[in-house]
């Protein structure tokens, strides 16, 4: 395995026996890296010692080192006790040796070596044989590094010190090395004959970039600590010199760059491939991310106040913020060049990049460079844009410096508002490779971002006028000079301004409709999914913010949506979005969203069929449900299209998909509020048969808990002619009643089942008679035997109902069951039945005395008080369901306010339908009495007397 020839079999090789090493090292394969280091003494004694130039045994080393390195790459991964072990044994047994190994080859390729001009060839493969074995190296490393002070102290200080060694040696080494790589690109750039060295030079910018991984490896785990170890400060100044170095240089040695645009230039000079320039861009934002974060242990003071003795000096700090404004932070000729050809993507991959470019220097020296005037050329230009940025990166730290509200009013609004492409003869006379972006809005675009960047910071107020006349105009403008990028980049910043707490909809009122027309119309425009989405990102935002406010508007915002919803086609992400964007549009209108129905009910029909839901389901079910909260109640809702269209498809997925099931069974329920009785009339069939089988079927217990809550609201919503008979013929109410019967199912579900069954009791007593007595014959069991069940099940459960309005209704449900004068229920009157009622009884009584003591009292509003739902104002949160705001709410509202549980006195109630039975069973009534506790019956009748 370790003389394959064909790279691509190796790795795989190599991959597939570092898994198996994961599993079966040491214990079913202890002897894995002893061969392999094995393999590796021998073949290092053969090309160093014996001087052998024979290919398998470099192909021997160069394998054996890369398959030690996948090893430790897996087991290092390994987080169980015993695995960590492992890997600890392994780094204690090997990290010398390697060290040794890569002292020896690292003799082969230095300043020294390459004077002698050895051969090419094998200098390259010295070079990466070096590399093969740094890797190791620096995992065995970073892991320690990782783990070491949580370390016993002997074990601490063993391996601090090889850790520190190890990194002075290495910083020593990175500057060795980047040294000899300068020299090996200056002498090929003067004899082209030494070009048989740039495989050399490409696989030791390699080697230079994995020393620069190390360190930052190290000091993301802990900053603190690697700022301890000896020569960081040197070795994060050196790398801070070769970034200086770099912006001094004159001629094209930063990687993958236009070279700086100077005042004599006439064409742009395309840089070399990264890893053929004297200052590899990957090496240089190492650096400059090693000098911002070692930043703090140079401030001017401590932690504790004390003066640091080790502080940079106010000079080098300024001439370290001038040098990234003025040199690394502005826009190059490149990127000007592609925002002309495609200004949508370059906005993309900007906004892509982002995160990785910020900086952050010491705030305080941006300050002066406020008062810079640059000149009028494209460089000033540049300059200003680098700058703006640079304020807008550190917007935090800034805010206590920078008057921000005078600066906008002064210069931003100036310049941003200007209708005149500044500097343009001037630029296009000097500069004429760029005659394409004389007009270019640079300067525009990068106020958008700013002022976004600095309200979303929290370091200006969003309700400025000043702010969203700026963003407005930028959306609106359509000029010479202005484009598609200052107005998308405008779009993003709206959002970022709208979306904050301080955000005022009122100050932003006089902008809603302008805001909400451009928004559209930039929507329209856009050439690319990411930029429709990011648009349509805001237009929500502006939605939520404004409310009802953008109601006039909402004309507006609809019209082009079945157009970009078509055109869209099966970008999923962007349908997505819009989704999100028509259900901020339902919300908004509230209940004159019936008006949006032509477009919300096909959007719904669409996101949920068959091939589409697998990837817009859970946008479409939230469009779907804020339709129904916010549609009117009343009105003609069978027309084409139409909510109630939509509910068949409800129904099947109720039935059918466990994974929408909570979702479904939410949408129901709000459709129940919306019109019970005009589904029922049409569906009442189908809708049982669906709560059947979705209550059959392997759905969680939240969820069988929420289908039978539905059907609570439903049978308080509609009256009992419309779901007595299909409920029954259902099989819905014999499998509710067995289920309850046979009590081997969760005490959640149960106890809904009885809360349940005291709605159908209360709302219509013969309708329940009926249902049960057409059910023994389903069930072939006597009715009897149905009835014992039940009413065992009913005081069985009521310890665990904790809610005081469940225990109320169940009290009330048993009263009026009581009433039917059923014989089985009568016999347990006066046991179950009235201690039932004596404990619900004693809680109201209990909390009344209470409240006469204190009325101020706030526990006695406390959602577990009895007092909570039937005598307060307000329902329980969850019983709304997250409808505030919506016309639902007032639905719920409605019937929350005549539900019985709260409007009725529990004694009268329990007075009336006691007379009830005793007018039903007559003179026998007393017989049901006379078991009764006359304690027990004293105390029932005081309180009816009550």
């Amino acid at each position: 395995m370790l003389d394959e020839t064909e790279d691509a079999i190796a790795q795989f090789n190599i991959v597939i026996t570092a898994k198996i090493s994961r599993h079966d090292f040491p214990q079913n394969w202890p002897n894995l890296l002893t061969d392999l280091m094995t393999v590796i003494d021998t073949n290092l004694q053969k090309r160093y010692v014996q001087n052998s130039n024979d290919p398998r045994d470099a192909l021997m080393l160069r394998r054996s080192l890369q398959l030690v390195n996948a090893i430790l790459k897996e087991l290092a991964s390994v987080k169980m006790i015993n695995g960590v072990k492992v890997m600890a044994n392994i780094v204690e047994q090997v990290r010398q040796i390697f060290y040794g190994y890569y002292s020896t080859i690292a003799q082969n390729f230095s300043s020294s070596a390459l004077t002698n001009l050895p051969d090419a060839t094998r200098f390259q493969e010295d070079i990466f044989l070096g590399q093969l074995v740094l890797k190791p190296i620096v995992k065995m490393a970073v892991w320690l590094w990782h783990r070491i002070d949580k370390q016993q102290k002997e074990e601490y200080a063993a391996n601090q010190d090889w850790v520190a060694d190890l990194f002075q040696n290495c910083a020593l080494q990175i500057q060795n090395i980047v040294s000899l790589r300068k020299e090996m690109v200056n002498a090929i750039r003067q004899n082209p004959a030494m070009s048989t060295y740039l495989p050399a030079v490409k696989i030791l910018t390699k080697h230079i970039t994995t020393f620069g991984k190390f360190f930052r490896r190290m000091q993301i785990l802990n900053h603190q600590r690697f700022a301890l170890l000896p020569m960081c400060g040197e070795l994060v100044l050196f790398y801070w010199s070769q970034v200086v170095d770099a912006s001094s240089q004159r001629d094209n040695s930063i990687a993958g760059e236009f070279s700086s645009i100077s005042s004599q230039s006439t064409s742009p000079q395309i840089s070399p491939d990264s890893d053929e320039v004297l200052y590899p861009l990957r090496f240089l934002v190492q650096g400059m991310a090693l000098f911002k974060e070692n930043l703090a242990q140079w401030s001017v003071l401590r932690r504790d106040g004390t003066p640091n003795k080790n502080s940079l000096s106010k000079e080098f700090v300024e001439n370290a913020v001038r040098l990234l404004v003025s040199q690394f932070m502005p826009l190059n000729p490149s990127d000007l060049e592609r925002w002309m050809a495609d200004p949508e993507e370059w906005l993309n991959e900007e906004e892509r990049d982002e995160e990785h470019w910020e900086y952050e220097i010491r705030a305080c020296v941006f300050v002066p460079f406020l008062h810079i005037q640059p000149t009028p050329d494209l460089p000033g230009i540049l300059q200003k844009e680098a700058l703006y940025c640079a304020i807008g990166r550190c917007a935090i730290r800034l805010k206590d410096r920078l008057p921000f509200a005078d600066w906008l009013e002064k210069t931003l609004a100036v310049e941003a508002l200007s209708q005149d492409p500044k500097y343009a003869s001037d630029i296009l006379n000097q500069y004429p490779f760029t005659h394409f972006i004389v007009r270019f809005p640079i300067i525009k675009r990068r106020i958008a971002w700013l002022i976004g960047k600095w309200v979303s910071d929290q370091c200006s107020s969003p309700n400025n006028p000043r702010i969203w006349e700026i963003l407005v105009h930028l959306l609106k403008d359509r000029s010479t000079g202005t484009d598609t990028v200052v107005r998308l980049t405008a779009a993003k910043a709206v959002k970022e301004c709208v979306d904050t707490l301080e955000f005022s909809a009122e100050v932003f009122s006089p902008f809603l409709q302008d805001t909400v027309t451009e928004l559209v119309r930039l929507m329209d425009e856009a050439d690319t999914s990411e930029s429709k989405c990011r648009i349509a990102t805001t237009l929500s935002a502006v939605l939520e913010q404004t409310k009802d406010m953008v109601t006039p508007f909402m004309g507006i915002i609809a019209e082009p949506i079945p157009r970009l919803w078509t055109a869209a086609g099966e970008d999923w992400l962007l349908k997505g979005t819009m989704l999100v964007t028509v259900t901020k549009l339902v919300e908004a209108a509230k209940d004159r969203s019936s008006a949006l129905e032509n477009i919300t009910v096909p959007l719904i029909q669409e996101s949920l069929s068959p091939g589409v839901m697998t990837n817009l389901d859970e946008d479409g079910l939230v469009l779907w449900l804020a339709a129904i909260r916010n549609a009117p109640a009343g009105g003609n809702r069978t027309g084409s299209p139409s909510l109630l269209s939509l509910y068949p498809r409800a129904l099947y997925l109720l039935a059918t998909n466990l994974d929408l099931l909570g979702k479904i069974t939410g949408i129901l329920e709000s459709y129940f509020f919306l019109d019970a009785p005009a589904l029922l009339q049409n569906y009442s069939k189908d809708i049982f048969q669906a709560f059947t089988e979705g209550l059959k079927s392997q759905a969680v217990m939240v969820n069988m808990k929420d289908m039978v809550m539905a059907l609570q609201f439903m049978v308080q919503l509609a009256p009992s002619n419309l779901w007595g008979e299909p409920m029954h013929t259902s099989g819905l109410f014999s499998y509710l009643l067995l289920t309850l019967n046979d009590g081997e199912s969760s005490p959640i579900l149960l106890t809904e089942i009885i809360f349940l069954f005291s709605r159908i009791v209360m709302a219509d007593p013969q309708m329940f008679l009926q249902l049960m007595s057409a059910t023994a014959p389903v069930a072939n069991l006597p009715e009897t035997n149905l009835w014992e069940g039940l009413l065992d099940q009913w005081w069985g459960k009521f310890d665990n109902m904790s809610e005081p309005r469940h225990r109320k209704l169940t009290a009330m449900g048993i009263a009026t069951l009581v009433a039917t004068g059923r014989p089985e229920v009568l016999k347990r009157l006066s046991g179950e039945i009235f201690n039932l009622w004596l404990d619900v009884f004693g809680e109201i009584k209990e909390t009344r005395l209470l409240h006469e003591e204190d009325p101020t009292n706030l526990e006695l509003v406390s959602p577990t008080n009895l007092r909570r739902h039937w005598e307060l104002d307000e329902a329980p949160r969850d019983y709304y369901q997250d409808s505030e705001g919506t016309p639902e709410f007032d639905r719920r509202k409605a019937l929350y306010d005549r539900d019985a549980i709260r409007v009725v006195q529990l004694n009268e109630y329990v007075r009336a339908h006691l007379g009830q039975a005793e007018a039903v069973v007559g003179p026998n009534f007393q017989v049901y009495l006379k078991d009764a506790d006359p304690t027990v019956l004293e105390q029932i009748q005081a309180e009816l007397k009550n």
